[in-house]
């Protein structure tokens, strides 16, 4: 049995979460980390995560980007492992996370599911043949017209894997607007949609001369991230210091 700290237990993701944790005989959540705690959630809520006593073996992070600084200095102190899901990190945000990772396991990862895990090797070696061969590689992510942060986590992460299969010899571009000149070669293009109730659909186009390659992921319920959250929880316990992600946890 895995104790797990939620973090974000009141947001969307901290519900689904808490919902799936309620039907796995493996987990049980001990406490809850948010700044609004206006329901029973049948465990204890901090709105101050320093105020938190509760022994736990993880926590996992589902909150926001202005909260990282102190779920790191928490987890840092605690040596508590931590599932970090949360987006939109600053450059010194994810330095941050480096150094917390000298002192507690920390799993970060743009995206928990399954799929987008695969989708990401799938496009490495996708890039090694068409990027090689000319072809041009372009990003476009869907969401939620609730979604702050664009482009999405999942989308830059796609990006890095690409620009990785590459030898890091491409550079991004968000905004097409400002400028007008043909297309660089040596671009990774990333286009951000917000619309309706969006879970989230992320496509990687590799276009050609006269032929267009299309991957394509698409999220019907935020349960996938969620139970991915949870199985990374379960393979963190007792893992010393270190960065994971989610390929550990695939490959056991």
């Amino acid at each position: 049995m895995i104790r797990i700290i939620m973090s974000g237990c009141n947001g969307h993701m901290g519900q689904v979460i808490c919902g799936l944790v309620k039907d796995d005989p493996e987990a049980c959540i001990v406490a809850g980390i948010d700044l609004v705690d206006n329901r029973d959630n049948g465990y204890p809520v901090f709105t101050n995560i320093n105020d938190c006593d509760v022994q736990a073996d993880a926590m996992i992070d589902f909150s926001s980007a202005k909260a990282t600084d102190s779920v790191l200095a928490y987890c840092t102190a605690k040596k508590l492992p931590l599932v970090l899901c949360t987006t939109g990190l600053s450059e010194e945000q994810l330095a941050h996370v480096a150094k917390a990772s000298k002192s507690t396991a920390v799993l970060r990862s743009a995206n928990m599911s399954l799929g987008i895990n695969t989708l990401l090797k799938l496009v490495q070696e996708a890039a090694k043949v068409l990027a090689q061969a000319g072809f041009d590689m372009e990003i476009v992510e869907k969401h939620h017209n609730q979604k702050v942060d664009a482009p999405s986590g999942t989308a830059l992460a796609l990006a890095d894997s690409l620009n990785e299969a590459m030898d890091n010899q491409y550079h991004y571009v968000y905004d097409r607007s400002q400028t007008r000149e043909k297309r660089d070669a040596k671009e990774i293009g990333l286009s951000a949609v917000r619309g309706g109730s969006i879970v989230g659909e992320h496509e990687v186009i590799f276009a050609g001369p006269d032929e267009v390659i299309e991957f394509k992921h698409t999220a019907y319920s935020k349960a996938v991230f969620g139970k991915g959250a949870v199985e990374a929880a379960k393979f963190l316990k007792g893992k010393g210091p270190g960065m994971y992600n989610m390929s550990n946890v695939i490959n056991g």
